[in-house]
C-alpha cells in the first residue's frame, strides 16, 4: 500500500534572533487508507506537525510529500489547490458559518473549488448528511444545531470534495461521551467505506486507543510509534 503522507528530516524553528526549535528530525510515513492517531502533551509539537502535514505551515528543513507530490517548493496557490483537492479538515471548533444552513456549509468547499454547485455535488452533499444521520436538519442554520450535529456537519463538509486524506485536530474535544462515540463510529465507517486516510490528533485516550496506529510526540520528537493490532482486527471484523 502506498504512502499518502511522507515526511523526511522535518525540523521546525521559530524566531530569528531568539530561536525556538519545536520539531526535531521527524521522519514519518502514513499509508493510504490507514486510521492513525497522534497523541502528546500540550507543547509537545503535535499541532505544529499537523500544520506542516496539512501544508498550512512550512518546515524549516526537510521534505513533505502529500499524495505523491513534493510540497516543499510549491507556491501558496498550488498548495491551496492541493489542500482543497486532497485534504479534508475536521477541527475541535467546527468553524461552520452560523448564518448558513448545514447543507450550505457542506457545499462550501465545492463552491470554492468549482465556483458553482452542480446537481451531482448537491446530491453528494445530501447523501453525506444522510450518512452522518443529520439529513433532517439539512436546512437548519448551523447556529441552531447541537454540538454533535455541528461536528457531524463539519465531517460531511470535509468529505464533499472526496479527499484522500482527513486531518482531524481534536475532533471530539468539545463533545460529551455519547457524541464522542458517535463521531468516532462515523469516522471509522468513512475510513472503511471510502478508503479515506485518517490522521487524528487527540487528547482523548479512548479515541487514540481505537486507532490502528498510535504515534506519540514528546518534546518535538516521535517518542512512540506502534501498531494497535487489536483495533485493526476489530475494524476488519466490523467491515
Amino acid at each position: 500500500m502506498d504512502n499518502v503522507i511522507s515526511l523526511s528530516g522535518i525540523n521546525k524553528i521559530y524566531g530569528s534572533e531568539i530561536k525556538t526549535q519545536v520539531l526535531f528530525d521527524i521522519n514519518l510515513d502514513i499509508q493510504a487508507q490507514s486510521f492513525s492517531s497522534i497523541i502528546g502533551a500540550s507543547g509537545s509539537g503535535k499541532s505544529t506537525l499537523l500544520n506542516i502535514i496539512s501544508t498550512l505551515d512550512r518546515p524549516t528543513s526537510g521534505s513533505v510529500v502529500i499524495n505523491g507530490r513534493q510540497t516543499t517548493k510549491m507556491t501558496k496557490a498550488d498548495l491551496a489547490l492541493l489542500r482543497n483537492e486532497t485534504i479534508g479538515f475536521v477541527f475541535q471548533f467546527h468553524y461552520l458559518l452560523p448564518e448558513f444552513t448545514a447543507l450550505e456549509n457542506v457545499l462550501m468547499p465545492a463552491r470554492i473549488r468549482d465556483g458553482k454547485v452542480t446537481k451531482d455535488t448537491l446530491d453528494r452533499a445530501r447523501e453525506l448528511l444522510k450518512l452522518m444521520g443529520i439529513e433532517k436538519v439539512a436546512n437548519n442554520n448551523a447556529g441552531k444545531m447541537s454540538g454533535g450535529q455541528q461536528q457531524r456537519t463539519s465531517i460531511a463538509r470535509s468529505l464533499i470534495n472526496n479527499p484522500r486524506i482527513i486531518l482531524a485536530d481534536e475532533p471530539t474535544g468539545n463533545l460529551d461521551s455519547e457524541s464522542t462515540e458517535v463521531v468516532y463510529d462515523i469516522m471509522r465507517d468513512i475510513n472503511e467505506r471510502f478508503k479515506t486516510t485518517f490522521l487524528i490528533i487527540t487528547h482523548d485516550r479512548r479515541i487514540a486507543q481505537k486507532a490502528d496506529r498510535i504515534i506519540e510526540i514528546k518534546d518535538g520528537r516521535i517518542h512512540l510509534d506502534l501498531v494497535n493490532s487489536l483495533a485493526a482486527k476489530n475494524a476488519a471484523q466490523s467491515a
